[in-house]
């Protein structure tokens, strides 16, 4: 479903992230941000797929629910213009015109249709074959109350970008496009805080981590992301995610 471009007004932030049902993502392939809509009817595919890359296990994944299509009769309950700002801040990286539900954005770098796993897998494979997957060493862990962050080396700068999510939520969605369905959603983003600058040497961050857990605040999303010159996200160079009552992951 398209939608007429805007100017963009970024906020410094960014994302990523991606849980497993039950196992760890130690060294992720890549991030996947899923762009997503409540009230787009070709979305809940899109939101299936991103359920089955979650139990895959071995991604950074991400959901933004964009309020862009709320007026259709339905306001997307995890919805904020936040989101929706960040996915044009893509669309001015990526070069496009506009944007689109589903979509999906791969390592800040490039980006297809949210539905199908085999072209998402394959376009991580192929981006981490020619140089742009996730170079920089990023590991995340829980101590305490307190949320310990240390960066590997590599070269450029980025920012250290923190996306806050939901593990799993339903969602009964009672108007719209998808009215009377009970949707699905993993890793729903609420927060994405900027906390650092990463300048090509090795560091470590700390920051509270006293609500994790608490109120759906179930896990973050470590990311090492550069931006454009006007602070749109762009290529991400490193990530983690960190779970709640989880020292590692």
């Amino acid at each position: 479903m398209p939608f007429p471009f805007r100017s963009v007004l970024l906020v410094a932030g960014l994302f990523y992230a991606g849980a497993a049902f039950a196992g760890e993502v130690r060294a992720p392939k890549g991030v996947i941000e899923l762009f997503t809509s409540q009230g787009c009817s070709s979305c809940p595919p899109a939101d299936a797929a991103l359920g089955e890359l979650v139990a895959q296990g071995d991604m950074v994944v991400l959901s933004y629910h964009v309020d862009y299509w709320n007026y259709l009769g339905w306001t997307d309950t995890l919805s904020s213009k936040e989101n929706t700002e960040r996915q044009y801040g893509y669309a001015k990286t990526l070069g496009r015109s506009g944007v689109y539900t589903p979509q999906a954005v791969i390592n800040g770098r490039d980006h297809v249709k949210g539905t199908d796993l085999t072209i998402i897998n394959d376009k991580v494979k192929a981006l981490g074959q020619t140089g742009k997957g996730l170079d920089v060493p990023v590991t995340a862990a829980m101590r305490g109350d307190e949320i310990e962050i240390e960066i590997g080396d590599g070269k450029g700068q980025a920012d250290v970008v923190v996306a806050y999510f939901t593990k799993r939520q339903l969602v009964d969605v009672t108007k719209g496009e998808n009215s009377g369905k009970t949707m699905e959603y993993w890793h729903a983003v609420y927060d994405v805080q900027s906390v650092g600058t990463w300048n090509g040497q090795s560091m470590k961050l700390t920051l509270p981590g006293k609500l994790m857990g608490k109120s759906k605040k179930d896990g973050c999303a470590i990311l090492l992301q550069t931006s454009g010159p006007g602070g749109e996200p762009s290529a991400i160079l490193g990530a983690t995610v960190l779970m709640a009552g989880r020292k590692k992951y």
